[in-house]
């Protein structure tokens, strides 16, 4: 999944520490047609929601009704929605398309231009080692997704150190010291340990080491959890004391079963820690998938005042390795219409 690129150039403004001397890892693309398979089965449901709107044999508000009901169930969104009815119809005017097998190919291609700046790889190796810190909910994959990412960047040659910092769940540090087994890399972990104090000790650890990723689990919790919120801002300071540049990737796990409520997640977590990335989980036959427009639009809304966008780095579908690939817009708007 990732692959070695010549070294980067650091930006001037970036810190330079080790930066122009350390290979980059940056994501690749591989042979995905059994993950596009996988890809359309997760997403089936909604694929025939949507698509059995265009089985009819014309083009009218009928249509367009039918079309808004089958983006709302697939958790879309109101304005996403709304969003994508207005491109439509403008693209249908344009083309003067009369099929409605035509219109479905239009939409198709309005997701996938909505969707496309959430694409975007996950570098590694500009900093060593790259920090990376992981939030979610608990229930959403997230120290799963830490496993998959772990195989998938160790697969690459990276050396990795994880930070067992979720320390307010018992099985937390067990789950991830079998990923840790798993891709025969180090864990650093206290028993009943500060969480920051653990992300301290594996990011000074990975500096000695030489490790070229350190990937810090957090304790999942719900933003309305003030308490435990605070926790990953003291986690993300004591992190920027062991490596001033770090954490260098912040990235939220969010599971794709739960609509709208993920892009409330993505809005809170984003206020508190200032995401970098996102993984998107359990695509896997009962999610809806549309949350992505949503998060898509809220993404416009964020350039548009000066922000980063928040991309999409990968989706995953089920509990294999394999099953965690990286973000294609061309490839989702696809599954997702079936």
């Amino acid at each position: 999944m990732f692959s070695f690129f010549k070294k980067k150039t650091p930006d001037a403004s970036s810190p330079s520490r080790e930066a122009a001397t350390e290979p980059t890892f940056e994501t690749a693309q591989r042979p995905r047609q059994n993950w596009l398979t996988r890809l359309g089965h997760g997403l089936k449901r909604t694929g025939q929601n949507i698509g059995s709107v265009f089985t009819g044999a014309r083009i009218d508000d009928a249509l367009y009704e039918e079309l808004e009901a089958a983006l709302l169930m697939a958790d879309a969104g109101v304005q996403a929605t709304d969003y994508l009815l207005k491109d439509l119809k403008q693209r249908v005017k344009d083309t003067a398309a009369t099929e409605p097998i035509a219109v479905k190919a239009l939409l198709a291609a309005s997701i996938e231009q909505l969707l496309k700046p959430l694409e975007k790889p996950l570098q590694i190796g500009h900093f060593k080692p790259t920090v990376i810190m992981v939030a979610g909910v608990n229930g959403a994959g997230k120290t799963t997704s830490i496993g998959k990412l772990t195989r998938h960047l160790s697969d690459s040659g990276a050396s990795v150190l994880l930070a067992a910092a979720d320390t307010f769940r018992a099985a937390a540090k067990e789950q991830l010291g079998v990923w840790a087994n798993r891709n025969q890399v180090e864990i650093v972990s206290q028993a009943g340990g500060d969480p920051a104090a653990v992300s301290f000790d594996a990011v000074t650890a990975g500096k000695a080491r030489g490790r070229d990723v350190v990937l810090v689990d957090t304790a999942g919790r719900l933003p309305t959890q003030l308490h435990l919120m605070e926790e990953l801002k003291k986690i993300k300071r004591v992190v920027q004391k062991a490596d001033e540049s770090a954490p260098h990737e912040v990235l939220l796990v969010i599971d794709g079963n739960t609509g709208q409520n993920a892009l409330a997640q993505v809005k809170a977590f984003d206020e508190v820690l200032g995401l970098t990335g996102l993984i998107v989980t359990k695509l896997d036959g009962t999610a809806k998938g549309g949350v992505l427009a949503a998060i898509a639009l809220w993404g416009q809304g964020r350039v548009a005042c000066g922000l980063p966008n928040v991309p999409v780095y990968f989706i995953g579908v089920g509990e294999a390795v394999e099953d965690l690939e990286t973000f294609s817009a061309q490839e989702f708007a696809n599954a997702l219409l079936g």
